[in-house]
Order: structure tokens, then C-alpha cells, then sequence
């Protein structure tokens, strides 16, 4: 059977549109269990060919993806190999950006870290006024961002503001978000589903080689250099790992409550951390 097996994720088949639903409770952490299963998704659903439009969406309405488990960084070596590679985030997201289908994040809730950037990484992202937030707070503990965002933000919002976006570590709330170019378009809560579900069933309603060409097009001028960009943002995220003091904070972070519901509502343990001065 077709998409069985699976712990983390919810699913619904319409007229050639997959409504993949993300149930991690209690926050998402995009953590081994769940990354393991966005892989196994991502390539299910490339060579499925009754779909033509997939569109990511969470059943908690608080969180889309908190962000990637700290826990990986205890556990990441401390020397980093000399041969670059790709990190598991950012396959999972070039599957979704280069399979032959549309795919589309609709965001009602909070995307930090990895899972801001498994947003960025599908092709159109839509999310509600008043109650999605979108960040990148890998800097404050030491972190390099290294599921994609330092090579998809550029390109969405420019340099200066990416870098806002990258070093300021603040929450971004739907509107500031579609202001920046951040994301398509911040509709009101009630609106969403039914805007998202509209535009998924147009697409998926047309001949599928033409979406897939279509697609192929439009990525060739938009990014040309893409994966060389990734593989040194997976570089210098591996050596920011082993850093002692990302270790530190990351430690740190956890204890104060980091991956704990309370703690990600606000992200109100940032400010319990140490001052590095």
C-alpha cells in the first residue's frame, strides 16, 4: 500500500493534489524520526504520477516545523572531513524544489531553523496573517544555517535582508514575511486553506508534463548555482558544529528549553542564554 508506514505525516488524495499533513507533536522538531520520514516521503512522491501538486501542511496548529533537533549537535563529530557533502535537510529540499511537481507550503503556524528552510525550498509558500512566524536562529547559538537558507534567502529577498533575516536571529511574522518576499502571500487565517486548496486543484487540473517542464524552466534561471551554494553552506555549518561554543550554547539552550512547547511558543530561552561578553 502506497504511503504506509508512516509515523509523522497525515494524508489526503483529491483530483491529482496530495495534502501531506506533519503530526510530531508536541512542537514537529524536525528530528532523525522526522527527517528520516521527509526523505522517504520526498521520494515516494517524485515518481508518483497520479500527483501533480503536493501541499505541506501541519496538524498542530502552533508549529509548521519548530526547527532541526539540537540533540545531532552533541552528537556531531568534532573534526570535520575536508570533502564536502550534502547535509539531509538539504536533499530533502532539493527533492521537493527539483521533482517533476508542484509543491506548496501552507504555514498556520511556526517555521524556525530547518523548517523555515524546508518552507523556502518548495516551490510556493502561502501563510496565515496573525499566526505564522518564520525564523533562522541557528547564529544566537552558534550555529551556521545549514539546511539551505543562506542560498535560497539571497535569491528571495536579496543579500542585505537575508542577512537580517540569517544574523538578527528575530521572528518574522506572515506579513513582514510576504513584505520581504520571504513568502508568495500572507492571507488571513480563514482564508488560507481555502486559497491554498483552490490554487493546488488549478494546477494539478493541467496536463502534468507541462507543470514538470514548466517547472524545469523556471529553475534553470533562477538557480543556476544552487548546489554549489549548498555544498558550502554544508561546509561551514559542519565546522560551526564543532565549535566549542556552539556546543556550549546548544547544551546550554536545552537545558532552558529549547524543543519544549513553552519554551518554542516565544522562544523565550534565547534570552535565558549566557552573554558571550
Amino acid at each position: 500500500m502506497r504511503y504506509s508506514d508512516y509515523k509523522c505525516f497525515r494524508f489526503r488524495f483529491d483530483s491529482g493534489v496530495a495534502f501531506v499533513s506533519i503530526n510530531h507533536p508536541p512542537i514537529n522538531l524536525l528530528d532523525e524520526v522526522l527527517s528520516l520520514e521527509f526523505d522517504k516521503l520526498g521520494k515516494e512522491l517524485e515518481v508518483d504520477e497520479s500527483v501533480r501538486v503536493v501541499v505541506l501542511q501541519s496538524e498542530l496548529p502552533d508549529f509548521f516545523i519548530a526547527h532541526s533537533g539540537l540533540g545531532r549537535v552533541g552528537a556531531a563529530p568534532k573534526t570535520v572531513s575536508h570533502t564536502r557533502s550534502f547535509r539531509l535537510t538539504q536533499m530533502i529540499g532539493e527533492r521537493f524544489r527539483n521533482m517533476p511537481k508542484v509543491t506548496i507550503a501552507k504555514i498556520e503556524g511556526r517555521a524556525r531553523g530547518g523548517g523555515s528552510e524546508i518552507a523556502l525550498a518548495m516551490d510556493m509558500c502561502f501563510a496565515a496573517l496573525d499566526r505564522a512566524v518564520f525564523s533562522q536562529p541557528e547564529v544566537a547559538v552558534g550555529l551556521v544555517p545549514g539546511g539551505g537558507s543562506t542560498q535560497r534567502l539571497p535569491r528571495l529577498v536579496g543579500r542585505g535582508r537575508a542577512l537580517e533575516v540569517l544574523l538578527g536571529c528575530n521572528d518574522f511574522s506572515a506579513e513582514q514575511a510576504e513584505r520581504y518576499g520571504f513568502i508568495n502571500r500572507a492571507l488571513p487565517a480563514e482564508e488560507l486553506t481555502p486559497f491554498v486548496e483552490e490554487l493546488a486543484h488549478r494546477i494539478a487540473s493541467f496536463p502534468a508534463h507541462a507543470i514538470a517542464h514548466t517547472k524545469a524552466a523556471v529553475d534553470v534561471g533562477a538557480f543556476g548555482s544552487l548546489a554549489e551554494g549548498l555544498l558550502v553552506e554544508a561546509h561551514e555549518s559542519d565546522l560551526s558544529v564543532a565549535h566549542d561554543v556552539a556546543q556550549a550554547r546548544v547544551a546550554e539552550a536545552l537545558k532552558v528549553g529549547a524543543e519544549t512547547y513553552e519554551g518554542e511558543l516565544e522562544m523565550d530561552f534565547m534570552s535565558k542564554l549566557s552573554p558571550l561578553y
